[in-house]
């Protein structure tokens, strides 16, 4: 979560379902409420197997780029999960460096259970992180754009400049600078 964002980092989860425990309103993360994303989100996390966080800094994102950068987020979010995983599904791109069989699947948040779920997890981790850095960065509205570029965003930074967890290699901050 978080690609195509001008500040912050980009978020990664995995979730381990259980065998026979569907979610019905579990979908997309982009289809779904801020409200319904936080109530499913705690029933995830109440029913899942297992399920895991990480994420990959603004600084590594700008060294590594973004697409390396969420491999890595993958990574970290694998290597934190605690039971061991036979088979990845994933959403668009296979994680290179993982030893563990994978399948990426177009749009995969659309139409597999635990992408979408994990999803979800990864969506709101990393709107909540943005509402606390709205708190230490006041004045980019990060709480309501969650560092993506809206016109609001954008004056902010032409007013502000860009602030230490802006993508500083991304357009439009790498012309604030």
């Amino acid at each position: 979560m978080g690609r195509g964002a001008l500040a912050g980092p980009v978020m990664a989860a995995v979730c381990v379902l259980r065998d026979g425990r569907l979610l019905e309103e579990v979908r997309d993360s982009k289809m779904l409420s801020e409200k319904k994303r936080k109530e499913l989100a705690r029933v995830i996390k109440s029913r899942a197997k297992g399920w895991a966080l990480a994420s990959a800094s603004p600084a590594e994102i700008e060294k590594l780029g973004i697409q390396k950068a969420t491999y890595l987020a993958f990574r970290r979010a694998i290597q934190k999960l605690v039971q061991p995983i036979d088979y990845l599904l994933v959403d668009a791109y296979q994680v290179p460096q993982i030893d563990i069989p994978q399948k990426a699947l177009k749009k995969g948040d659309q139409i597999c259970l635990s992408i979408a779920a994990a999803s979800i997890l990864a969506k709101v981790a990393r709107d909540e992180l943005m509402k606390k850095m709205a708190q230490k960065y006041p004045g980019y509205h990060f709480e309501e754009n969650k560092g993506y570029g809206t016109k609001e965003h954008l004056r902010a930074l032409e007013t502000l400049g860009p602030s230490p967890i802006h993508r500083q290699n991304f357009q439009p901050v790498k012309e604030k600078k």
